[in-house]
């Protein structure tokens, strides 16, 4: 069983930075994407970010150049900086882990969220 514990989301001004945290636990074996989504009031959840397990990055074209993610893989965990906060970016964020368990099984398992609320 995988565990995903989130944190580092909170209440910001408009052009501020938060740094979210997404540690994996449990039977690992390997870990293939991290991604992180958000999902904002009476919306669908969408796709921030991702990361391979090689290291490249993928974007939504409404936070590149604002949101970095990265990953150490000594750790398991995957971040998202995100600077220069707009009102917009206001969700509910969420990691998800790709990976394969020591017992063979592959595994996608979700954080259980972190508020990032932007204020104008």
């Amino acid at each position: 069983q995988v565990r995903l514990v989130e944190s580092g989301g909170g209440l910001v001004q408009a052009g501020g930075s938060l740094r979210l945290s997404c540690a994996a636990s449990g039977s690992i074996f390997s870990i293939d994407d991290m991604d992180w989504y958000r999902q904002a009031p009476g919306k669908q959840r969408e796709l921030v970010a991702l990361i391979t397990s090689g290291g490249s990055t993928n974007y939504a074209d409404s936070v590149k150049g604002r949101f970095t993610i990265s990953r150490d893989n000594a750790k398991n965990t995957v971040y998202l900086q995100m600077n220069s906060l707009k009102p917009e970016d206001t969700a509910v964020y969420y990691c998800k882990v790709d990976c394969t368990t020591y017992g063979g099984a592959y595994s996608s398992s979700w954080g259980q969220g972190t508020q990032v609320t932007v204020s104008s």
